[in-house]
């Protein structure tokens, strides 16, 4: 039997997040109240395992049915090997468990791929005793394998974050051995070919945070059906007209500042979350998601301050000081008018990801 010594126990806690928060299209995250954990035991007491990768995993939580637990092609297992590998490790440590408990909705916008990556890479780092990977340098890590840097750096840092992604060169992408969030499961993101994959390139992706002004609660109302970010982004077109990008310009630059100020301005807040850059296009997706937007307004709902879509939808995120029942219930019934069945949450800003060790 393994002495207590020779058991490593800690817990990965990684937020969910919205992206967009109406005009920052692929720019500005929050990170929500909501968390995935990875409850990870390793047993130093063991030299071999008949476990794949050295790994078992075990999960509960959204989605139970449809997540692989092999280690090869599970997200989060999968960026973690990544992690190793660049850094000369080929497997996950003899006799590791890793239970992943995940309450975040899966296909509906409130980021639970780019959670499974942040805790991927932060359960790389842990496991391979990678101590001197910086926040930083692990969002270099995190951006090889998710190109969206507002859920990834919201759910790495926390808070309200405006994020900047470098563009990466043919070279430094096209690698086999980098796996890739969006084309997880199928196929499996990242081959092992036995080569060393590929260092990120350093300061791929950078992060500011914004101030949130203490009122603002997030109301998230989530739809009983999946839009898969691929599909959303298929209806985006190539390009834009001027006015539209002058418009969600133009309120990007007042939102950040509008959500920090306290108390906080409904009027000006329901106009900075205005956007045509993708709402207009994502509707075809999600019946009632214009009338919602239009109809919600601080003049009709007396708390609300603006609503929106949170990331690729469809979760509506509706940002309010008060009455955040009554506002919820007039989305869902909206929704029903649609049948379409609904459920909501009522969130708050989160800390980034953490580790706590037993």
């Amino acid at each position: 039997m393994a002495s207590s010594q020779q058991i490593e126990k800690f817990v990965i806690k990684t937020p969910c997040s919205s992206a967009n928060i109406g005009p920052g299209f692929d720019v500005i995250g929050l990170a929500l109240s909501m968390y995935l954990e990875l409850h990870v035991t390793i047993d130093r007491s063991k030299t071999t395992s008949d476990k794949p990768l050295n790994c078992r995993i075990t999960y509960e939580g959204q989605g139970e049915e449809d997540i692989s637990l092999d280690p090869e092609v599970n997200l989060i297992t999968r960026v973690a090997l990544y992690v190793l590998r660049c850094n000369d490790q080929r497997s996950f440590p003899v006799e590791t468990h890793v239970h992943i408990k995940n309450p975040i909705p899966l296909g509906r916008g409130l980021g639970s791929s780019g959670a499974a990556v942040v805790a991927g890479v932060q359960l790389g780092k842990e496991v391979g005793g990678l101590h001197d990977l910086t926040p930083e340098r692990l969002f270099d890590y995190c951006l090889m394998i998710e190109r969206h840097p507002d859920n990834v750096g919201a759910a790495l840092f926390g808070g309200f974050v405006g994020t900047y992604l470098k563009p990466l060169t043919p070279e430094e992408t096209a690698r086999t051995e980098i796996p890739l969030s969006e084309v997880l499961p199928a196929p499996a993101g990242g081959v092992d070919t036995g080569v060393k994959p590929p260092s990120p390139p350093h300061g791929i992706g950078h992060h500011i945070k914004f101030p949130w002004a203490p009122e603002i609660k997030a109301v998230a109302i989530i739809p009983e059906f999946e839009v898969p970010t691929a599909k959303a982004r298929e209806v985006l077109p190539a390009e834009y007209p001027r006015a539209d990008v002058t418009f969600n310009l133009q309120r990007i630059a007042l939102l950040p500042v509008a959500l920090g100020q306290s108390p906080p301005d409904p009027e000006l807040i329901n106009l900075a979350m205005q956007d045509k850059l993708h709402q207009p296009y994502r509707q075809v997706l999600i019946p009632g998601l214009t009338k919602i937007v239009e109809s919600m307004t601080p003049a009709t709902q007396p708390g609300l301050l603006g609503v929106c879509l949170s990331g690729a939808g469809p979760t509506i995120l509706a940002l309010a000081t008060e009455n955040f029942e009554t506002i919820a219930q007039k989305i869902i019934e909206e929704f029903k008018s649609n049948n379409i069945v609904c459920r909501w949450e009522l969130l708050e800003p989160a800390d980034g990801t953490t580790v706590t060790r037993a």
